[in-house]
């Protein structure tokens, strides 16, 4: 029978990559980390690790034994959610993950309807790009994570993870007043959603950074309508984007949800047919679909967004 413990510590290193990140995650030194790797490969008879470079990785027969584990884990988590339902008051902590505007738009209004309902359920939030939470997901770091995809860019779609559509938020383009600027004067004028976003394509652009999905999306939106966009601001914080358009510093592509609710302060425009709409969905671990803490913040954030409302000024 091999040990649960090193099983798992062989998992995270599958996950994290190295020994060191593996540690710093489980608050244990690196060589504690392998010596018990050690130790399970002495109880499994085969090599688990081999050396590249400074770093190592997981053999053929690591893999199997990973794939494996995880199945093991699956049960205990489905075991979990079985003890918690059983229980009549919902205790514990919830580790959640969300990116910016859903952690200000909805997180928030999702709280105050698990606090009303779940009052001794602890719900520990903490503000990540997609990008990284899903893996920490994996990992164990969060029990769920608040995350999207853009038009035309699908997510991988891990099999140890579910997911479940929370809504779709519109996306559009923002543009500066057109008052003493004649590329926003331009993309007001123009007729259609393509030639507007065409008419933008000397002025200045607010994007989120390389090698986000945001990113991706953006630029290919902008080839797509023939021009490739002067980007001098990056940034993930959508609310520096609007900050920028606001302020007649730069044009950008702003989803509703950074309104939540008010009035839009800024001239929006519907984008070209088919790229319109980010698709916002909760994320959990295959097996935690029935524990009731996942159930009640899912359910928070279905009422949240039931009760939210499209931006005003359009």
């Amino acid at each position: 029978m091999f040990d649960l413990h090193r099983l798992r510590l062989l998992r995270e290193l599958k996950h994290r990559g190295t020994l060191a990140a593996v540690a710093a995650a489980l608050s244990y030194s690196p060589s504690s980390v392998s010596q018990q790797l050690s130790q399970l490969e002495t109880e499994v008879g085969v090599p688990l690790l081999e050396p590249v470079g400074r770093r190592v990785r997981l053999t053929q027969q690591a893999e199997i034994l990973v794939t494996h584990t995880e199945a093991v884990l699956a049960r205990l988590e489905r075991a979990e959610a079985e003890i918690a339902t059983s229980l009549t008051d919902l205790t514990g902590t919830l580790r959640v993950a969300s990116f910016q505007t859903a952690a200000l738009a909805l997180v928030p209004p999702a709280l105050t309807l698990l606090r009303a309902s779940h009052p001794r359920l602890r719900v520990h939030v903490t503000q990540m790009e997609p990008e990284r939470a899903l893996p920490g997901l994996l990992a164990r770091d969060f029990d769920l994570v608040i995350a999207e995809e853009y038009p035309g860019n699908p997510n991988p779609r891990p099999a140890e993870l579910e997911q479940e559509d929370l809504c779709h938020d519109a996306l559009r383009l923002a543009h500066p007043h057109p008052a003493g600027d004649s590329g926003a004067a331009g993309a007001a004028d123009a007729s259609g959603p393509t030639a507007r976003l065409r008419a933008l394509s000397g002025h200045p652009w607010v994007l989120e950074p390389e090698g986000t999905a945001a990113r991706h999306w953006a630029l290919t939106l902008c080839r797509s309508a023939g021009f490739e966009p002067d980007v001098r601001f990056e940034s993930t914080d959508l609310l520096l984007h609007l900050r920028l358009v606001e302020q007649g510093h730069a044009a950008a592509l702003l989803p509703d949800l950074v309104w939540d609710g008010r009035q839009a302060t800024v001239p929006l425009h519907q984008l070209p047919h088919g790229r319109q709409a980010r698709r916002l969905f909760t994320a959990i671990r295959r097996g935690r679909g029935r524990h009731p803490a996942i159930q009640a913040c899912r359910r928070a954030l279905r009422e949240t967004v039931g009760a939210s409302g499209p931006p005003g000024g359009r």
